[in-house]
């Protein structure tokens, strides 16, 4: 009863709804999940690995580092995953497994996906560390979403902007930061909201989260 009265507060207050306790015990359904998650993001990854290429052009045209703004789809897979399921490592998870469906699909990139995938997933991974994972409202979803950014950015400086200039570096970062927050971030918490509505998710912390709030 105290735990079910102290999950209605977190949701009643505008407070987040949590994992059930402990945090580092992982349910079945928690690892599931997450897999789903990563699994058809993985999917919809490869989809965007197609045409970005093509979708690339016009921001190259403008300036090299703008492409920058296209990148905030590859860091959705994190930053969901965390949201929805909210324990350590849920983020990291979700991001992997995506890159690595990806990769196995086939990318221009191939298998170093993967490493892509682990820098993106501590960045959102460590900006919910920072708020305990308890806190998963807009804000912090779009703190994840700069913190994947970030971290893929000054990954792929030593890998693939190596050529580049500070000052190109640098609007590359703001540019991935922005999309990060925008698509990854604010995306990713309207998609959670969106899946709590349908009931998909009523045995994660965002179904009850939404439930709690309506029983006002």
């Amino acid at each position: 009863m105290t735990n079910n009265t102290a999950s209605t507060n977190q949701a009643t207050d505008g407070r987040s709804a949590l994992a059930s306790p402990p945090l580092f015990a992982w349910r079945t359904i928690d690892l599931l999940t997450a897999a789903l998650i990563g699994v058809a993001l993985g999917v919809a990854f490869w989809g965007w690995n197609l045409s970005y290429e093509f979708l690339a052009v016009p921001f190259r045209a403008v300036a090299a580092p703008v492409v920058g703004l296209l990148g905030g789809t590859w860091l959705l897979a994190g930053v969901l995953g965390g949201l929805i399921v909210r324990r350590p490592g849920a983020a990291l998870l979700a991001e992997l497994l995506a890159a690595s469906v990806s990769a196995v699909l086939g990318n221009q990139w191939g298998w170093t996906t993967l490493n892509s995938g682990l820098v993106q997933g501590l960045g959102a991974e460590l900006v919910l560390l920072l708020f305990l994972y308890r806190r998963f409202n807009l804000g912090v979803a779009a703190l994840a979403g700069v913190g994947a950014a970030v971290a893929a950015s000054v990954y792929e400086w030593q890998v693939y902007w190596t050529d580049w200039a500070w000052d190109y570096k640098l609007i590359y970062l703001a540019c991935f930061a922005v999309s990060g927050a925008v698509i990854a971030g604010a995306g990713g918490w309207l998609v959670t909201r969106a899946l709590a509505r349908t009931g998909a998710i009523d045995a994660m912390p965002p179904g009850r989260e939404l439930h709690e709030s309506r029983a006002i």
